[in-house]
């Protein structure tokens, strides 16, 4: 099948549009924090989210984005429940569609989220669980490695 993208092409395009959690982290701590939009059902959201973000499900994306979003530029995540699930594809692609530039996934969604050790708020309350040794960032896997 042809391509008219090289490999290099396409990882450089895929980094521009993704984003892991501990980027996201650093992005909100940042002072100048991306708006981050949870796609998933109402029933997932009340199970566990990131905190500050929006609950907006797909389905009401393209009504609401223009509520929370001032311009076309704004930095947005969207995340679902994790790397077995593409809601945050279809709502990353909904809102390109509508003209927004500057759109980005979370790589591993909520799952990889709380498994990094974020903190995360449910309806019963806010809770952070011990970073996954496989999935913490490296520099924590090389430190609790170390003698």
């Amino acid at each position: 099948m042809p391509t008219s993208l090289s490999a290099a092409d396409f990882f450089a395009a895929k980094l521009a549009y993704e984003t892991d959690p501990a980027d996201l982290a650093a992005d909100r701590a940042s002072g100048h924090p991306p708006i981050v939009i949870d796609t998933r059902s109402a029933a997932s959201w009340s199970q566990g989210r990131i905190p500050g973000a929006l609950h907006i499900p797909n389905a009401d994306l393209a009504a609401r984005i223009a509520d929370v979003a001032t311009g076309k530029d704004a930095a947005i995540v969207v995340y679902c429940w994790g790397p077995g699930c593409n809601g945050s594809t279809r709502g990353a692609l909904i809102l390109a569609t509508l003209g927004y530039t500057n759109v980005r996934e979370l790589i591993g969604g909520f799952e990889y989220w709380a498994r990094e050790g974020f903190a995360t708020v449910s309806d019963n309350g806010r809770a952070r669980r011990s970073p996954d040794p496989l999935a913490a960032p490296v520099t924590d896997v090389v430190a609790a490695a170390a003698p």
